[in-house]
């Protein structure tokens, strides 16, 4: 498995500039999934998925990002 961590920045409309979900997969053989506010006041929220769930999750995620209306 390589070595990687995929970072996502929030949006600026959203006002989540400083938000970071920070993805990548641990020793436990699941997906790490954190939730950073990088305004140091909160403490990250993180998940571990199981394989089966992260996938559930990829699904339901392409799912939705499917009703997302183009922007003009």
């Amino acid at each position: 498995m390589a070595n990687t961590k995929l970072i996502f920045c929030g949006t600026e409309r959203s006002k989540t500039e400083e938000h970071e979900l920070v993805c990548y997969f641990n020793n436990f053989n699941e997906i790490f999934i954190e939730i950073d506010c990088l305004d140091g006041g909160d403490i990250p929220a993180y998940i571990c998925l199981d394989k089966s769930t992260a996938i559930k999750l990829a699904k339901t995620l392409r799912t939705h990002i499917n009703f997302i209306s183009e922007e003009v």
